[in-house]
């Protein structure tokens, strides 16, 4: 499931004036659903069913 989408990051891409390789928005994908299994491990670990900021 795609969680980041490529447009928006592509669009910040382009404000600096750099491109993305194609297999980017996959290891991006990856790297949030690892950041938001984390986050969801800490709030149910702190009895919650709302990820916090805190969480990340």
């Amino acid at each position: 499931m795609a969680i980041v989408v490529k447009s928006a990051v592509a669009e910040v891409a382009r404000k600096t004036n750099m491109r993305v390789a194609h297999d980017t928005y996959s290891a991006l994908d990856k790297t949030v659903e690892a950041l938001l299994a984390a986050a969801i491990k800490r709030s149910k670990a702190n009895n919650r069913k709302t990820i916090m900021p805190a969480d990340l």
